[in-house]
């Protein structure tokens, strides 16, 4: 039931709760109604006998006989009941009923007379009671007829409220379907037009230019990394296939150790641009590590110790003891490792680490002597296979992923990652983690 329910158009889903809700509304309310009928009429009947009861009661006190009133029953008993108007007895009431009238209360006798009372003292002393009654015959009919009029009218309301509700919800979707065909005819490159009213349907319409910019900007983006993976993939593979053609053609010792040694960097150059895009391609999933409190200090002097022989002298430079980043350590190492071989590539003599903790944040920046980069390329070197030089970084042996997964990395974590200059001439990178507040001097 939930599932046919579910795929029911807007217009049933809205329809049909809207009228089942008028319909137990106004159910609701004729049944009430025609309960309050039958109290409201005996209310309506008992002002019309106080109103014949006060002048009547007034004569009586004055010796002089009650005047009739139409539709009204006048009568002048003794305290007992008895009648002293000569008139005949008054069957209708019983010894209860004259004490309830002589209390002031209104009371039905008979089933179909409605009384009500009054003591008065006659001009002698003695005490009368002046009552006055009118019949109430009919009443239950008429109650039970209006209680099933008032029903009707309540079904046919909420056969009237649904028909106006599902012409109110198609008026007001309309502008949905022309978007909806608006969407399926939109060219390439091109966004919805803007409602005028600055209303759910325009901001509707906003978001999905947002969407559609972003997926346009995600398949340009897919379309430049395949293009760039391939590119950058081809240059290996081409290279290992002229080698080991020309391993082949010349078999000679010395000719096949050479292609042999040259066979292997190029494979583990492609060995590491594989690492490197998988570990993007798990990024733009979406897969995230859960992150811990790692000490950037103590990391970023293991990732000195990792550099590879005949690197730059590298230092690290820490104003605090210890400095934690909320991060994975998987994460830091990469960063780090990354930051430290590009460096390497370019200082001529020295790199420095510096590790700077503030109240939110804790930083890492990374310094060398280097020909620095110039400014038109800063932002763009943190792109997938952007190269500032592209003959230098193939020479030194850079895939130009590198640093895009330093940037990923960092800002997966709500990190910042910038270059700029450094003091030594070089370039200086600076990466911004979160810190969780542990900070201690050294």
């Amino acid at each position: 039931m939930i599932r046919w329910w579910s795929r029911r158009s807007m217009w049933v889903r809205i329809t049909v709760p809207a009228a089942a809700v008028t319909l137990v509304v106004l159910l609701g309310l004729a049944v009430l109604a025609g309960h309050g009928l039958g109290p409201l009429h005996l209310r309506s009947v008992d002002s019309e006998l106080k109103a014949a009861l006060n002048p009547a009661a007034a004569s009586v006190s004055a010796g002089q006989p009650p005047q009739p009133v139409s539709g009204v029953i006048i009568r002048v008993l003794d305290i007992a009941g008895a009648p002293v108007d000569g008139g005949p007895p008054v069957a209708e009431l019983t010894s209860g009923d004259i004490r309830a009238l002589k209390a002031g209360q209104p009371l039905t006798a008979g089933g179909s007379l409605r009384w009500l009372g009054s003591v008065v003292s006659a001009p002698d002393g003695t005490q009368r009671l002046v009552v006055t009654g009118t019949g109430l015959v009919g009443l239950d009919t008429t109650v039970r007829t209006a209680g099933h009029w008032l029903q009707w009218a309540a079904s046919i309301g909420a056969v009237l409220a649904a028909i106006a509700t599902w012409i109110v919800v198609r008026t007001a979707l309309r502008p949905v379907g022309r978007m909806r065909r608006s969407v399926r005819a939109l060219p390439p490159g091109q966004r919805l037009p803007l409602p005028k009213a600055d209303d759910e349907l325009r901001a509707l319409a906003s978001d999905f230019n947002a969407l559609l910019a972003r997926q346009e900007e995600a398949a340009q983006r897919l379309r430049r990394f395949t293009g760039d993976a391939a590119h950058e993939l081809r240059s290996p593979v081409a290279s290992i296939r002229v080698q080991a053609e020309v391993a082949v053609a010349n078999p000679d010792p010395e000719l096949a150790q050479e292609t042999l040694a040259d066979i292997l960097a190029e494979v583990e150059r492609l060995s590491t641009m594989l690492d490197a895009l998988l570990t993007l391609a798990r990024s733009d999933a979406g897969e995230l590590p859960p992150a811990d409190s790692v000490e950037l200090v103590t990391e970023a002097r293991e990732a000195v110790r990792r550099m590879p022989p005949g690197s730059p002298r590298t230092r690290v430079s820490g104003l605090v003891g210890h400095a934690w980043a909320q991060a994975a350590h998987a994460e830091v190492e990469l960063v780090l490792d990354n930051l430290l071989r590009n460096a390497s590539r370019y200082a001529r003599s020295q790199i420095v680490v510096s590790v700077l903790a503030g109240r939110s944040t804790v930083r890492v920046v990374v310094d060398d002597d280097g020909p620095g980069i110039p400014p038109e390329h800063r932002e763009r070197v943190f792109d997938r296979f952007y190269r500032v030089s592209d003959d230098r970084a193939r020479s030194s042996g850079g895939t130009g992923l590198g640093l895009a997964m330093v940037a990923e990395a960092v800002r997966r974590r709500g990190g910042r990652v910038g270059v700029g200059e450094s003091p030594e001439g070089g370039a200086r990178f600076q990466v911004t983690w979160r810190s969780t507040g542990n900070v201690s001097s050294s």
